[in-house]
């Protein structure tokens, strides 16, 4: 039976074990959807890459992103992790200032910026007020009442995004989801620490289609910094604490250069070995 390169690293802490896990599967050309789609709902983590050949000459390298249940077009944690396992694994980027990663939304810029990786935030698909209809599922779900939600939002780069801003970081660690009510909606939910904390915001991300919270987001902080940051919600630089609900420590850099929010965190190796299909 055929053996691949098999990764898993941690993302967005540089503690193995207190950021968000990812399973790569490297050389991956010859895994038909199906084998691929086996392998993620095996390794039950919330996202499975696997590094395929580009077929844009100014990539890098491609990937094909699974979560258990679905096919993703774009998710941040595992574009750093990707990037992180191709490069430890040997891969030469053709420009020395960034690593260039094709994905289902397209190219995709990664660099490095000291211990961290960041990537720019590729555009968003949709974006606009949240219809009244999808804020009452989502203060159904939340036990929330209008008063408690202080700005709302789609934040769509691929995956789906809408999200809520309420009124403090205690209002979102309180959540207790309904996640029969949440789904199908994949929502983010954030709200501001008190001055002189360490982050300057808490992220959660409750994934409606499945019925679970992800650890740490990088598509989703992502999408949340191209809303907060130009309307002035939150200002650049920033770092989101993610996971504390799920006894994990992510943190996620986020800021505004020249027209793109970069969304950086660190990486570290976990487990390097071979997986047989």
């Amino acid at each position: 039976m055929p053996c691949f390169k098999f990764s898993q690293v941690n993302v967005f802490s540089a503690d193995p074990f207190l950021g968000n896990p990812l399973a790569v599967v490297h050389a991956a050309d010859d895994l038909s959807t199906d084998q691929m789609a086996a392998i993620a709902r095996w390794t039950n983590l919330s996202e499975t890459v696997f590094l395929i050949t580009p077929t844009n000459p100014a990539a890098d390298y491609a990937v094909r992103i699974f979560s258990p249940q679905v096919e993703l077009p774009f998710a941040g944690h595992p574009t750093l992790g990707s990037c992180h396992a191709w490069l430890a694994a040997g891969g030469t980027p053709k420009n020395a200032d960034r690593v260039v990663q094709q994905c289902e939304v397209g190219l995709v810029n990664i660099r490095k910026d000291g211990a961290q990786l960041e990537f720019a935030a590729p555009a968003l698909m949709r974006t606009g007020p949240l219809e009244d209809e999808v804020l009452s599922q989502i203060m159904a779900a939340l036990s929330l009442v209008p008063s408690d939600i202080a700005h709302h939002q789609w934040v769509d780069n691929g995956p789906g995004w809408c999200a809520i801003m309420l009124h403090s970081a205690r209002d979102v660690l309180a959540l207790e989801p309904e996640w029969a009510a949440l789904a199908p909606l994949n929502l983010g939910v954030i709200g501001l620490h008190e001055a002189g904390a360490e982050a300057t915001v808490e992220v959660r991300s409750l994934i409606g289609d499945g019925g679970y919270e992800d650890p740490v987001t990088g598509s989703l902080n992502a999408s949340l910094a191209q809303w907060l940051i130009p309307t002035g919600l939150v200002s650049s630089p920033y770092v989101a604490a993610q996971g504390t609900r799920l006894e994990r420590a992510g943190r996620v850099t986020l800021r505004e250069q020249a027209g793109d929010v970069w969304v950086g965190g660190e990486v570290v190796d976990v487990i390097r070995g071979d997986i047989t299909v």
